[in-house]
């Protein structure tokens, strides 16, 4: 088969690769129906993150199961399932408490921009569509195994509640499923936070009910300006940058949470200055296994269509092409179909 594999910053290729095989009784294989790029993946494409040694891309997808090993016995060839980028025997106390995204078992997906892939932890990973879904709910049900899921995360661990007013800091497919989550879980006031037209018109779209395009501080004022100069209820930090979480902790109010979800690079809290403002902080991995029949759910029922993300759709060995264009932010988000 083929498929991406980074080489060195700015350098992806679509290369000749192994054939995934069942491993272990726990594995299955399934042939992907689309995948995509996501924004983390830039973090190394840019140079930000080590890349070492040539190594295949992908944590997103959705596709039709090939093969399962013994012990797989929740999906079976022929079905259409979508998972997590983060895999989970869905049975330990950490799944059972309802992350697992920190499965005693966990593995992290980093091979699925290919035709095909081999998913760990199958069993309590995958989940099945009842019937094959029509090829335009494709890109939905990709944006639920991951973007929608974390923005969804976010929005769960900012406590965002019915009637309060909520904050996203990030205009990015995290961002924008996170103004979405927001929305369903109740916010009265959505605040998005962007500078690109097409993703403000977007956020609007998905229910952001203001746009504020300052940002650090002056977006901090904005925002005070926006709440009668005390801040929001749940801020969803999207992005993963210190400038971001500052802005997010900054435009909380006293007692109001904030939902981080961008994997941080060079974030470093202050403790004294977060004991002193009583904003809660939780974050981490998203636990979309744990979302996952709820939000395809949402989208096979046409309540929310997170695939509206995906600005940008090219052919699987056009995937360079795919990260130069969320590198220039030529796009928000690039599916990728085989």
């Amino acid at each position: 088969m083929r498929g991406a594999v980074i080489h060195a910053p700015g350098d992806v290729r679509f290369e000749a690769m192994d054939d995934p095989k069942i491993i272990h009784p726990t594995d299955a294989v399934i042939r992907t129906a689309v995948t995509c790029v996501c924004g983390s993946d830039l973090w190394p494409y840019r140079g930000a993150e080590p890349i070492g040694d040539p190594h295949p891309m992908g944590h997103e997808y959705v596709g039709f199961v090939e093969e399962v090993g013994s012990e797989v016995t929740s999906v079976k060839p022929g079905q259409f399932v979508v998972g997590s980028f983060a895999t989970s025997d869905n049975t330990c106390v950490n799944c059972r408490n309802g992350f697992q995204s920190n499965c005693v078992h966990r593995e992290f997906m980093s091979t699925c921009q290919a035709e095909y892939v081999r998913i760990p932890n199958a069993q309590g990973t995958l989940v099945a569509t009842g019937e094959v879904p029509d090829e335009g709910f494709w890109p939905g049900l990709l944006a639920v195994s991951d973007v929608m899921g974390t923005g969804w995360w976010a929005a769960d661990a900012a406590e965002v509640r019915p009637g309060s007013t909520a904050v996203v800091v990030g205009d990015g497919a995290v961002g924008l499923c996170g103004v979405i989550a927001a929305k369903e879980r109740g916010a009265q006031r959505i605040i998005a936070m962007s500078r690109h037209e097409s993703r403000q018109k977007l956020a609007r779209e998905f229910g952001a009910t203001d746009i504020v395009t300052e940002r650090g501080e002056e977006g901090v004022e904005r925002i005070k300006e926006l709440t009668g100069g005390i801040g929001a209820d749940s801020v969803l930090e999207c992005v993963g940058t210190a400038e971001a979480m500052r802005q997010a902790l900054h435009a909380a109010r006293p007692g109001g949470n904030v939902g981080f979800v961008g994997v941080p690079h060079e974030v470093a809290i202050d403790g004294q200055e977060l004991f002193f403002s009583h904003v809660g902080l939780r974050g981490g991995p998203a636990p979309v296994r744990r979302y996952l029949p709820d939000l395809i759910d949402l989208v096979l029922t046409r309540r929310i269509d997170p695939g509206k993300v995906f600005d940008q759709i090219l052919p699987l060995d056009q995937v360079a092409e795919g990260y130069r264009a969320m590198d220039e932010r030529r796009t928000i988000k690039t599916l990728l179909k085989p």
